[in-house]
């Protein structure tokens, strides 16, 4: 339950911090946390923040086009960068720090975007929820000095998705979403063909109606897919039509996990060998 009176003091504080920034280059993918941060930075700054959106092969055309039609209806600048990970050395063998690689490269892009175009700080939409898993990428958000103003105003995503409905962003509601490569075991390759594989088949399942969901690989083609808990009676009496769409996208194998959907299932593993080797 959101208390309503502390929800109005958080959102007060972070137009407060926004303001004192002066201008601000918004990293923006589409994203729940990413599109609120923007919306309330354009309100505050007006042309003095602008949205930062990469484009690679880990981010699916939908959510890059979602991006681009947001920044046009509101009239807010938008600047695409073009950020490659599969050409940063060692991420393509996926390490359990790929997420470190990833958005150090990334952010000192957008910095240097940032300081061409006369802006002075540049944020991402990480939410307090994020500091209770793994997440390597905040450390090259940390050391680069990339501002962080929902964990600063200690903003929850369930509270970020009731301001977002409060302002009528079409996000409000909108699937959690992280970049493809997080559907890949630790230690297995990454590479073009997987990423569009597993893009086509998480496309397939959105079309079919699931809403929060991954496709994550295992190998070269094997499928386990994850839905909400509710929803796997539904996923298993669409069983061979998901099948088939799934072979279309290049599995051989396909299966349901389930425990449903959750964040950071890969994860998982780290922490179960932590927990042996103790």
């Amino acid at each position: 339950m959101i208390n309503k009176d502390i929800l109005n003091k958080k959102y007060q504080a972070l137009r407060e911090y926004i303001r004192s920034l002066g201008s601000l280059a918004v990293a923006f993918s589409s994203g729940v946390d990413s599109t609120f941060l923007l919306k309330v930075a354009h309100q505050e700054l007006g042309d003095k923040a602008i949205a930062v959106t990469a484009t690679s092969c880990s981010f699916p055309k939908r959510e890059s086009d979602e991006a681009a039609n947001f920044c046009k209806a509101n009239g807010i600048r938008q600047i695409t960068v073009v950020s490659e990970e599969l050409e940063i050395p060692e991420f393509r063998h996926n390490p359990v720090n790929r997420c470190y690689l990833c958005k150090k490269e990334l952010f000192t892009k957008i910095i240097s975007l940032a300081k061409e175009n006369g802006v002075e700080y540049v944020c991402e939409g990480s939410n307090m929820d994020d500091n209770g898993d793994y997440r390597p990428g905040l450390q090259a958000v940390a050391e680069l000095g990339v501002k962080s103003p929902l964990r600063h105003c200690e903003l929850y995503k369930e509270e970020i998705r009731e301001l977002s409905k409060q302002l009528e962003l079409p996000t409000w509601n909108k699937q959690s979403f992280a970049c493809l490569a997080s559907r890949f075991v630790y230690g297995e390759e990454i590479n073009e063909k997987k990423l569009a594989m597993v893009d086509k088949a998480e496309q397939a399942l959105l079309d079919a109606g699931f809403k929060q969901l991954r496709v994550r690989i295992h190998g070269e083609n094997l499928a386990r897919i994850e839905v909400m808990p509710a929803e796997l009676e539904r996923l298993l009496s669409m069983r061979e039509a998901i099948t088939e769409k799934l072979r279309e996208a290049g599995f051989a194998y396909i299966t349901m996990d389930l425990q449903g959907y959750r964040t950071g299932a890969m994860n998982e593993a780290l922490k179960l060998t932590t927990l042996n080797n103790k």
